[in-house]
């Protein structure tokens, strides 16, 4: 598709005939849509019982985390509700953002990406440079080895999402919605972690070289500057894409108005971007480590084995000093597991106040079939990597390591292949006159 002459208001020539400017010009500020965005419907009536059944369980569980493991594990079960609430109001993604990307040219959840990163890493910079923590936690980046765990894992874990219909947060925040359909991801994701626990010993020792910090070669204010330095030209990029392909607008989920809008409406992805930037951070302060998924989904699975009587326990993975004590601990001691149950409540929260809530029954094999081979590399690829798309994407780049930004690139040629590949499940494959994709 081809952009069209645009008319600047109030630019006539010497007959005071309206002047064309170029479609390069005229895009360069405002990215272009084949068609102006459409209005949101309105929102659905709240349903009452699955929010009271959220809330109800979110209070409960959280005063029992208190009672039974401190202010800590209580707050950071606080924080995944309000990140579980804020993914879903924003209808914040990752995999809906890099499809829409290559398959249309859209590029806005891209240049999302770009403010979430941005205003994380200078968040990251003040709270790790200057050494604050709370509850006597010292904070410390993410940083990742660089190697073909990293480049083979983000891969894999790129196809994976495509399959699989969400990245590691999209799976927990749609589980939490009700959306049926990505029980079947996630229970591929927790296959996959504990598929690769098990083959530990084959990809230990694979080639790598170790992370690479930017603040350990220019200080934290150089690293800060070089990483918002490369998102400023990531958003140049993808407005010069979106203004060359000129894609058509996505579609506005349901929204309420006015104040109702807060608890009962769709939020611009800014809004969302600044609001999980604020809440990861936060995560930094309590824990002494950033925001990450994946890791719960292997410990969920050796449990898990355990209730069925088997001994994970007993693998090389789980025998090392830190997996061992995280095996042995409970569930709702471990960082991630209380972050991603509460981004579960607090997304099914938010889209029962939306009106949106419910259980999607009648899945067709294909979709089965993708969404558990999605799970699966997902699960493989996210521990292959060292994190998904939250642990290594956005904590590594806001971070300032490396693997952060090569994470992206690969993950981003994974995108790529698994679009294609959807082919093979019978799932559709966007088209550039498709709006929501």
């Amino acid at each position: 598709m081809t952009s069209t002459p645009t008319t600047p208001v109030g630019k006539t020539d010497k007959d005071d005939h309206p002047v064309e400017s170029s479609p390069a010009l005229a895009l360069r500020w405002r990215p272009a849509l084949a068609a102006p965005p459409p209005q949101a419907p309105e929102a659905e009536p709240v349903r009452w019982w699955p929010l009271a059944v959220a809330l109800i369980g979110a209070l409960g569980l959280t005063a029992f985390v208190w009672s039974e493991h401190g202010a800590p594990s209580a707050t950071l079960l606080l924080l995944g509700l309000g990140l579980g609430f804020t993914l879903f109001h924003s209808r914040f993604g990752f995999t809906s953002a890099w499809r829409r990307f290559l398959a249309v040219g859209n590029g806005a959840g891209l240049r999302a990406h770009a403010v979430l990163l941005g205003t994380t890493a200078t968040l990251f910079a003040l709270v790790i440079g200057t050494g604050t923590g709370l509850f006597g936690n010292e904070p410390g980046p993410s940083a990742g080895p660089i190697g073909i765990a990293l480049f083979a894992g983000a891969f894999l874990f790129g196809v994976g999402m495509q399959l699989g219909g969400a990245c590691a947060s999209g799976t927990l925040f749609a589980v939490g919605s009700g959306q049926s359909a990505i029980l079947i991801t996630l229970f591929g994701f927790i296959v996959g972690s504990v598929v690769y626990s098990a083959a530990w010993p084959l990809v230990a020792d694979l080639p790598s070289v170790p992370p690479v910090l930017l603040s350990d070669h220019v200080g934290w204010g150089g690293s800060w500057a070089i990483t918002i330095a490369a998102l400023v030209a990531l958003v140049v990029i993808t407005r010069a894409v979106q203004n060359r392909r000129v894609p058509p607008p996505v579609g506005a989920p349901p929204s309420a108005q006015g104040w109702a809008r807060l608890l009962r409406g769709s939020w611009p992805l800014i809004v969302g971007a600044l609001l999980l930037s604020a809440l990861g951070a936060a995560v930094l302060l309590v824990s002494g480590g950033p925001w990450g998924i994946t890791s719960a989904f292997n410990l969920w699975g050796a449990k898990g084995l355990q209730l069925l009587g088997l001994h994970p326990q007993t693998w090389a993975f789980w025998s090392q000093p830190g997996q061992a004590e995280q095996l042995a601990g409970p569930v709702l001691r471990d960082k991630n597991s209380l972050t991603n149950i509460g981004i579960i409540l607090g997304a099914a929260a938010a889209a029962a106040a939306a009106g949106t809530w419910k259980v999607h029954t009648g899945l067709s094999r294909n979709l089965v079939a993708a969404g558990l081979v999605g799970g699966v590399l997902m699960g493989i690829g996210a521990r292959l990597a060292g994190g998904c798309n939250i642990g290594a994407y956005l904590a590594g780049i806001s971070s300032g390591s490396l693997h952060g930004w090569l994470w992206a690139v690969f993950a981003l040629a994974g995108t790529w292949a698994g679009l294609r590949a959807r082919t093979l499940f019978g799932l559709g494959v966007p088209k550039p006159s498709d709006g929501v994709c």
